[in-house]
C-alpha cells in the first residue's frame, strides 16, 4: 500500500516495465531478422516511459461518453484492472504518527529524485560541451554530403553532431590514414544514422534516462538501443556493397586514432560491442527479412499497446454510465411550485436523517442537504465526484420542496432514482443557476465486493429485521427503505448495496463501486469506530459536529473496513479508476422563498 498521490506513478512505472519486458520478448524472438526492427522496439518501450497509459484510458473514456448505449463492463476488465495498476492508493485515515512522518519521507524522496536528476543532466552537459568545444575549433571541408562536414583538431571518432540540423564532425587527418574505401565505408556509416534519426531517438532516451535514473531498466535499456542501431548500420553498409573486411579494418582504424563520443546522441562508429560486431561484419551473416507470422506478432503488439487502454477506457465508462442510467426511464416529471430554504440549524445530537425523492402525495423533498450533495443526487456522483464551486457550496444546507403531477405509471426503484434526478436538476439551474463541466480524472476509488466467507446481508422482510420500524425524531413510523445514521452506526431497511456503497462513499471520502452482484433489497445494521483523525459525516458526505459523550462511537470497536467484512460479509478493495468528475463552473444562493 503507498500513499494515493505516488499511486499514479507507481502504476506507470510499472506498465513501462511490463511493456519493456514485452520489447525483450519480441527482439528474443527477431534476434535473426534485421536489427533495426528490434531497435524500434526497444526506442518504443523506451517512449513509453514518457507515455502514461492514462491518456489513452482517458480518450477511451471520452469516446464512450458520447456514444448512445450503454453496456455493462465486462469481466475482462477487471483482470485487465488488477494486472495494469496493481499499486492501490490507501486514501483513508492513518494513526497520527504515520501521518507525521508521510510527509517527510515525501520530501526526503524527492529530494533524492532532484539530486539524481541534477547530477544527470550536469553529466550529459559536460559531456555535450565536450562535444560542441570540437565543433567550435573545427574548419570546414567540401565533400559531396547532403549534410555540412567539419574537420576537428579534437581525436574524437568521427561522429554526427546536432539533431535537427546534424553536421559530420571529423577528426583532422583522418582521410589520410586509412584507405580510400575504409573512408568511403565509414562516411556511409556515418550517412546512414542520418538517415534513421538516431541522433534524435537517442536523445529522447537520454531524457528518459534523466528523469527514470533510477530505473535500472533504462539504462539497459539503452545500452540495448546503441547495440541494435550500430549493428542496423553496419547491415545498411554491408547491403550497399562495402567489402566487409575493408569496412572492419576501418572500424578498426578508427578506434586506433580517436577516441569514443562521450555522447550516445552523437552517432559515431565505434560504439557497442566492437568484438561482436568485427565478427557479425566478417562472417557476413545476413539478417532474414520478417515473414508473415513475425509481421502478425508486430502488429498485434503494436494494436495491443495502443488500442487496449483506449477499449478498457471505454468499457470502464459503459460500466460508470450503465450504472447511473435506466434503459426504461420514465416519463419527464411536470413541476408546477417549488420552495428553496436555508436549513436552520439543528440538534447536533439527532440522527442524521436522509431523505431526497418523491413522496406519496407527490411532492419531492430535499431535506438538510449543501449544494454539492444536492448535485451528487442530482446526478447520480459521489462527493469525490463534484469539484469546484464557492465555500459555501459544502457548508450550507436546504431544504426544498417541490410539487408535482403525479407520475404516469408506477415507478421501480431505479426509475425512481431517475426520476428525482429529472426533478431536482432543472431546480439546480434555475435557483442556484448552476453551470457545470465533465472531466474524465484517474482517482484512487474502493471496490465493495463479497468477502470470502460471503455475504452476511439480509433480505429485507417486512417486521422481520425491525419489527416496530424505523422512527422518525418525532416518533412517527420512518418507512422504506431508509437509512439512519449515528456517530459510527449505519441502520438501514429495505435498500440495495448500491445505496450501501453510496452512503460508504460519503464517510470514506473516496468513491466506492457496487461489484458484488447482488441485487436484492437489505436490512442491516454496521457499527464501527472512527478514526483518530477521521470526521464524522452524514449520508451525504458532509461533516457531522462531535457527539455527546453519550452518543460517541467505542473508539475500541472495529474500523469501518473490518466492521463491513466482519458484520456484513462484504469487503472493500482500494483500486484506481478513470472516474468522471462534475467541475462547478458557475453557482449562485437561492433566492429567499
Amino acid at each position: 500500500m503507498i500513499p494515493a498521490h505516488f499511486s499514479p506513478w507507481a502504476n506507470h512505472l510499472w506498465q513501462s516495465t511490463l511493456c519493456a519486458a514485452g520489447a525483450w520478448l519480441l527482439t528474443l524472438a527477431l534476434r535473426k531478422n534485421r536489427a533495426a526492427v528490434r531497435y524500434w522496439l526497444w526506442f518504443a518501450a523506451s517512449v513509453k516511459f514518457l507515455v502514461p497509459f492514462s491518456l489513452l484510458v482517458s480518450l477511451g473514456d471520452r469516446f464512450a461518453w458520447r456514444t448512445s448505449s450503454a453496456a455493462a463492463q465486462p469481466q475482462w476488465t477487471y483482470m485487465v484492472g488488477e494486472i495494469g495498476l496493481p499499486f492501490a492508493a490507501v486514501p483513508h485515515a492513518v494513526p497520527a504518527a504515520a501521518a507525521s512522518i508521510g510527509p517527510r519521507i515525501e520530501s526526503l524522496l524527492l529530494v533524492i529524485w532532484l539530486s539524481g536528476f541534477a547530477v544527470i543532466l550536469a553529466l550529459w552537459s559536460w559531456r555535450w560541451f565536450r562535444v560542441w568545444a570540437a565543433g567550435r575549433s573545427a574548419t570546414r571541408l567540401v565533400l559531396t554530403l547532403p549534410i555540412p562536414v567539419l574537420s576537428s583538431p579534437s581525436q574524437l571518432e568521427p561522429g554526427i553532431f546536432g539533431i535537427f540540423r546534424p553536421v559530420l564532425l571529423l577528426p583532422q587527418g583522418i582521410a589520410e590514414r586509412l584507405t580510400t574505401g575504409q573512408f568511403d565505408a565509414i562516411i556511409a556509416h556515418e550517412m546512414c544514422h542520418v538517415r534513421r534519426r538516431d541522433n534524435l531517438t537517442a536523445a529522447i532516451h537520454m531524457l528518459v534516462e534523466t528523469i527514470f535514473w533510477f530505473h535500472p531498466l533504462v539504462w539497459w535499456m539503452g545500452v540495448r538501443m546503441v547495440n541494435e542501431r550500430e549493428r542496423a548500420c553496419d547491415e545498411e553498409v554491408l547491403q550497399s556493397g562495402v567489402e566487409p573486411q575493408t569496412y572492419a579494418e576501418g572500424i578498426l582504424g578508427v578506434c586506433k586514432l580517436c577516441v569514443e563520443s562521450p555522447l550516445v546522441c552523437v552517432s559515431g562508429v565505434t560504439g557497442s560491442n566492437l568484438k561482436k560486431r568485427i565478427v557479425l561484419i566478417l562472417t557476413q551473416s545476413s539478417a532474414s527479412e520478417l515473414g508473415v507470422f513475425k509481421k502478425a506478432l508486430l502488429s498485434t503488439a503494436a494494436v495491443a499497446a495502443l488500442a487496449g487502454p483506449f477499449i478498457f477506457g471505454l468499457a470502464t465508462a459503459k460500466q460508470t454510465r450503465a450504472a447511473s442510467q435506466d434503459q426504461n426511464t420514465a416519463a419527464a416529471p411536470v413541476i408546477n411550485e417549488v420552495s428553496v430554504k436555508p436549513e436552520p440549524p439543528g440538534d447536533p445530537m439527532a440522527p442524521h436523517m436522509f431523505h431526497f425523492g418523491l413522496m406519496p402525495n407527490s411532492t419531492f423533498t430535499a431535506e438538510g442537504l449543501t449544494l454539492k450533495a444536492l448535485i451528487q443526487e442530482a446526478y447520480g456522483a459521489e462527493s469525490d465526484q463534484v469539484s469546484g464551486g464557492p465555500d459555501w457550496a459544502g457548508s450550507q444546507k436546504y431544504d426544498i420542496n417541490a410539487k408535482l403531477d403525479p407520475p404516469s405509471q408506477k415507478l421501480s426503484l431505479t426509475q425512481m432514482q431517475r426520476f428525482n434526478q429529472q426533478v431536482m436538476q432543472p431546480i439546480l439551474a434555475d435557483r442556484f443557476k448552476l453551470a457545470i463541466h465533465h472531466e474524465t480524472r484517474y482517482i484512487p476509488v474502493y471496490v465493495l465486493v463479497v468477502a470470502e466467507s460471503g455475504s452476511k446481508l439480509h433480505e429485507a422482510t417486512p417486521g422481520n429485521t425491525y419489527p416496530d420500524g424505523l422512527k422518525l425524531p418525532d416518533g412517527r413510523p420512518a418507512g422504506a427503505p431508509i437509512m439512519q445514521m449515528f456517530p459510527g452506526e449505519l441502520i438501514a431497511q429495505d435498500l440495495p448495496t448500491q445505496f450501501l456503497a453510496h452512503v460508504l462513499s460519503g464517510q470514506l471520502d473516496h468513491m466506492v463501486l457496487d461489484r458484488t452482484g447482488l441485487t436484492g433489497n437489505y436490512d442491516f445494521t454496521l457499527k464501527y469506530a472512527l478514526g483518530p483523525n477521521q470526521p464524522m459525516r452524514g449520508i451525504d458526505g458532509s461533516p457531522m459536529p462531535p457527539p455527546a459523550s453519550v452518543f460517541a462511537p467505542d473508539p475500541s470497536g472495529p474500523s469501518i473496513f473490518d466492521a463491513v467484512q466482519d458484520q456484513l460479509g462484504l469487503k472493500l478493495e482500494p483500486q484506481q479508476a478513470p472516474v468522471d468528475v462534475i467541475v462547478i463552473d458557475h453557482a449562485e444562493e437561492p433566492p429567499q422563498d
